[in-house]
């Protein structure tokens, strides 16, 4: 055999042997995504030397969905995505074509990424709003397609037809059914209430639609309203100056007051508020000089209460909450409600009064109960112990300030809070939660066990008369278990053992759909481990 053969032959062997080492250690080729990736000096990117999970990894590169789930929004910090592993849903090493995202988009639920489809956003195709254009810069293009990125306003995918003269509070008139009409949208909360004929008028004759940077577009702010000349011409050429009520009303223009000449201010009940609107006919029925009773409100109007207030056959006037600007809103405010039996405080100051006093569109004031149940729902009715609720005592635990402020001598209990225990909300052990909707409510363990609420990672290794003493190692600090002491078991660590990492003798055991670490062996002689 000549030198020139030898040779060849050693370099076919030697690369024979390159490419079955790398087979025995590459599981598969990776995906077109992760392509770049390839390569035993790449594994270290995605894995963890001795660990299985490579989530942590993931997200080091996927910092976009890190970022969400930091945040607690998205599909990836929704309950049916938290504390899995990455790739129990994204796979890899099956090959370029195998598609490591596979989303079902008739079968998903959208209300898991924290923005449920509404209207006609039902009806919309996935890609007509995941789409290059309306996802943010930030989000990577050379990732290839992506459901990142897009924002929860409305003009984050929608162009702003009043071109940024509004609030930018869309649903404040919109709704998600159609853009127009606007059904939210009331003309009385602005500062021109419309009367008589205004509310019959078409919209384009006080906000005109013009031609804005190249666009429709109808002026909605900025409409100048001091004054019906605003709108309207005077016929009369200023004549008769600028108040046009003085003679019109807004019901109609030819309906003029014949006593304009007369000061209404000379008699005992000078016209103020929304009096000075009324037709004189309305009050003077019969005769402009017959004397008319004025000294309550009920002369003239009915009582709206049904007489809720009456004492003693007699109820208050009107004037001690109403004025004649109008009947709502009353003036009966904060500093009233003190005198009452329930004074307001906390979060009932800002709670509107027909949360409490309207029902079925009828308005209530007596009579009230002044527990809290009376207006809330007891959301813990069964759950709880009945000393802890006893007279309607959501007291115990929450303020009138903040609902979610609980302050709760958990020591009255039989479970005192330690450690990270005393950081937990109250929702993190007593709270189920099943795709974001409360399930389940829980107060009371039969056993006080950890595994009450924590998974049991050692799979019963430490049972002891069928009960995990978790307390033996761990503290309620953390995990780690400091109360741990090797030489309190069968095996004492001397000499060389001493400085051996746990995982050189403590391995996972082969059981795929139990893996864990094991920690207790039958056998603990020098054959078994060398």
């Amino acid at each position: 055999m000549t030198k020139l053969l030898k040779i060849c032959l050693l370099i076919i062997s030697i690369g024979g042997a390159v490419l079955n080492l790398t087979a025995q250690i590459s599981p598969g080729k990776l995906t077109s995504a992760h392509e770049h990736l390839e390569g035993i000096a790449n594994c270290t990117k995605c894995h963890v030397l001795g660990d299985k999970n490579t989530t942590q990894k993931c997200l080091e590169c996927h910092q976009e969905i890190k970022g969400l789930m930091d945040k607690n929004r998205g599909y990836h910090a929704s309950s049916e995505v938290r504390g899995k592993e990455c790739h129990t849903c994204h796979g890899e090493h099956f090959g370029r074509d195998f598609k490591i995202v596979r989303l079902d988009q008739n079968e998903f639920n959208h209300d898991l990424t924290g923005y449920i489809l509404e209207g006609r956003h039902k009806e919309l195709k996935c890609e007509e709003c995941h789409n290059p254009q309306l996802i943010r810069s930030n989000i990577s293009q050379k990732k290839g397609n992506t459901y990142l990125g897009l924002m929860a306003g409305c003009t984050s995918c929608h162009e702003d037809y009043h071109q940024n003269t509004l609030n930018g509070n869309c649903i404040s008139c919109h709704s998600q059914e159609t853009f127009s009409p606007a059904p939210g949208f009331d003309h009385d909360r602005t500062g021109f209430p419309l009367i008589g004929k205004h509310q019959t008028t078409d919209c384009t004759g006080c906000h005109a639609i013009e031609n804005r940077n190249g666009k429709e577009f109808q002026i909605f702010a900025g409409i100048p309203f001091s004054g019906c000349i605003n709108c309207h011409d005077d016929v009369h050429m200023n004549k008769f100056g600028n108040d046009c009520r003085k003679c019109h009303n807004e019901f109609s223009f030819q309906n003029v007051n014949t006593l304009n000449n007369f000061d209404h201010n000379l008699t005992n009940f000078p016209l103020n508020g929304m009096h000075i609107y009324v037709e004189c006919k309305q009050c003077h029925t019969k005769s402009f000089t017959e004397p008319l009773v004025h000294n309550r409100c009920t002369n003239c109007h009915e009582d709206y209460h049904e007489k809720q207030f009456q004492r003693n056959g007699k109820s208050p006037d009107c004037v001690e909450c109403h004025d004649v600007n109008g009947f709502s809103p009353s003036s009966f405010g904060i500093g009233k409600h003190t005198l009452t039996a329930l004074p307001l405080e906390g979060a009932h100051m800002a709670t509107p009064c027909f949360s409490c006093h309207k029902e079925n569109n009828k308005w209530k004031f007596i009579n009230l109960q002044s527990q809290c149940s009376g207006c809330h729902d007891n959301v813990h009715e069964n759950y709880l112990d009945n000393k802890f609720v006893s007279d309607g005592g959501c007291k115990i635990c929450h303020n009138v300030s903040v609902w979610s402020d609980i302050d709760f001598d958990h020591n009255t209990t039989n479970f005192e809070l330690k450690g990270r225990h005393a950081e937990l909300s109250c929702r993190d052990c007593h709270f189920k939660h099943e795709n974001n909707y409360l399930r389940e409510q829980q107060f009371k363990w039969e056993q006080q066990e950890c595994t009450n609420c924590h998974t049991d990672v050692h799979f019963a290794q430490f049972n002891e008369n069928g009960k995990n003493d978790c307390e033996r190692c761990h503290t309620y600090k953390n995990w780690i278990p400091e109360k741990f002491s090797h030489d309190e078991t069968r095996f004492k660590l001397d000499g060389q053992h001493k400085n051996l990492a746990c995982s050189e003798c403590h391995k996972p055991n082969d059981d795929t759909e139990r893996p864990y670490i094991v920690f207790k062996f039958e056998d603990i002689s020098c054959e078994s481990c060398h």
